[in-house]
């Protein structure tokens, strides 16, 4: 019979100790304070025997593992079970010495525990002893594996109902002050919605020309129909303008009848600056970011004669490396230090009625962590039809994006694509074999979204992706924070006007 099994020091201080019948803690201590005074250091046996036990041992470097049987115990067993112990100390312990062993001590008597039972050795081997003490469950395994699947798309439910709320509330805000002509088809769809947005705001008395759409919910719809997009974002336009809101649009996107929104601000003060950046970026499929290039100017419009000597203060926040350069009659040594951008000679003036570039920057990197917006096409094969996922995820949540427009190609002569889930609107341009997914605002409350659909071609067919957006925020955060006078420093009223729009935005 085993007694117990013990890893002890060379002076028989017990570190770890399991007793497999019934001893006390002075009968143990004292056995193992014993055994190193009965060792014969001349002779080279492993057992050492007194008149009541045996003790069956192996040094491991400054240690001892002891193992203390009766007499009558079969000692080759003893020392095939002293074998098995003493590998099962490195499976736990990364050094064999005392404050390892200490610390891993509840480890070792489980592990001990699986070898001898009730005195007696387990038929067990080590890589038994490793899986009995991790207690690996396959159902367990099984029941987690459920439950995270059920957490996942719990939480893709909640995600999908909140953009459904966000899109419901932007609805609201679009249309919230022309709230009193709700009605007919589909005013209960956001009604609740419009009332909580419009609470707190003056209602303008004015009589609606159209009845605002229902909000949109996730999924197909084939309720959408052609150029049903326009007529709401002119009658949004329309509003804007009412509100003096100043309205630019992507190039290349609109129609002629565009030109006419693209007038100045009505607030246009006599120092005006128009803050303009375009960006031109070529991404991989499989990721990776090919080339980004990013031009900005700042133009400056005077059009009084009081104001044509100043000094424009900028602020330059921008940590990504963007070079800058001056216009040649700009004083570079006073924009160097001060950050003010003044004339070489302070006598001058700046040119009246006219547009004059002061300062330009640029920005070109292969930094995957500059791009402004990620988009991720995923076109798998599906029998005869091709299943294509694609995502956005806004990158840089200070921006702001509006009329967002992902343009994806698809293979012609095969039909329309069956939209299945959707963030946002799109449009199925025939003519062009096009399918456009067209967002009005992402921002860091809409940073992604998601856009499934199914149409017979192969992969190859779905690029390059294009994207096309106009944002009020500048990417690089370069801005005009004061205007003054040459003589006497006295500020001056400005306006300023920023925009960031796309030159080339391509996913290859």
């Amino acid at each position: 019979v085993l007694l117990a099994a013990a890893v002890c020091t060379k002076a028989g201080k017990a570190i770890v100790s399991r007793q497999f019948v019934e001893m006390t803690r002075t009968r143990i201590e004292g056995l193992l304070a014993a055994f190193p005074k009965l060792m014969n250091t001349g002779k080279q046996h492993t057992f050492v025997e007194t008149e009541s036990v045996r003790y069956v041992y192996q040094p491991m470097e400054k240690l001892y593992m002891v193992l203390i049987t009766t007499k009558n115990s079969n000692i080759l067993e003893d020392l095939e079970t002293l074998r098995l112990f003493s590998r099962v100390i490195p499976e736990y312990c990364r050094a064999l010495e005392e404050n390892e062993i200490s610390e891993h001590c509840f480890d070792l008597i489980f592990a001990f525990d699986e070898i001898v039972a009730l005195g007696y050795r387990e038929n067990v081997n080590l890589a038994q002893i490793r899986t009995f003490t991790e207690m690996d469950s396959h159902e367990e395994k099984v029941f987690r594996a459920v439950r995270e699947t059920q957490e996942r798309e719990a939480k893709a439910e909640m995600r999908r109902k909140a953009k459904e709320l966000q899109q419901a509330r932007r609805d609201a805000e679009r249309h919230g002050k022309k709230a009193p002509g709700f009605g007919g088809f589909g005013s209960s769809a956001v009604s609740g919605g419009v009332t909580a947005m419009i609470t707190d705001t003056i209602v303008e008395t004015e009589k609606p020309k159209v009845a605002p759409a229902p909000a949109r919910p996730s999924g197909p719809s084939k309720a959408l129909k052609l150029g049903a997009k326009g007529k709401e974002v002119d009658n949004f336009v329309d509003k804007l303008k009412s509100e003096g809101e100043n309205i630019m649009t992507s190039v290349g996107k609109r129609s002629a009848e565009a030109a006419k929104v693209l007038t100045p601000p009505i607030n246009m003060e006599s120092v005006h600056m128009k803050i303009e950046e375009k960006i031109s970026l070529t991404c991989g499929r499989d990721g990776g970011l090919q080339n980004m290039e990013l031009h900005g100017m700042i133009m400056l419009h005077i059009s009084d004669e009081k104001f044509a000597r100043i000094r424009l203060h900028v602020e330059n926040e921008d940590k990504r490396g963007v070079q800058l350069q001056t216009h040649p009659n700009v004083d570079k040594k006073l924009f160097t230090t001060e950050s003010q951008i003044g004339l070489k000679n302070p006598e001058k003036s700046f040119p009246i009625n006219s547009d004059v570039g002061v300062l330009k920057w640029r920005l070109q990197t292969t930094e995957e962590s500059f791009i402004p917006l990620t988009i991720n096409c995923w076109p798998s094969e599906s029998g005869n039809s091709c299943d294509v996922n694609i995502e956005y995820e806004l990158q840089e949540e200070s921006l702001e994006l509006n009329d967002v427009i992902i343009t994806i190609p698809l293979p012609s002569g095969v039909g329309a694509p069956v939209i299945g889930e959707i963030d946002g609107e799109y449009r199925h341009d025939s003519r062009r074999n096009l399918l456009e997914w067209c967002l009005p605002v992402i921002d860091a409350k809409n940073k992604s979204g998601s856009l499934e659909f199914s149409i017979a071609g192969q992969p190859n067919d779905f690029f390059p992706v294009q994207v096309s957006f106009i944002s009020k925020k500048n990417y690089c955060n370069i801005q005009v924070t004061k205007v003054t006078q040459v003589d006497g420093n006295s500020p001056v009223r400005f306006s300023t006007e920023t925009t960031f729009l796309v030159d080339k935005y391509e996913i290859l």
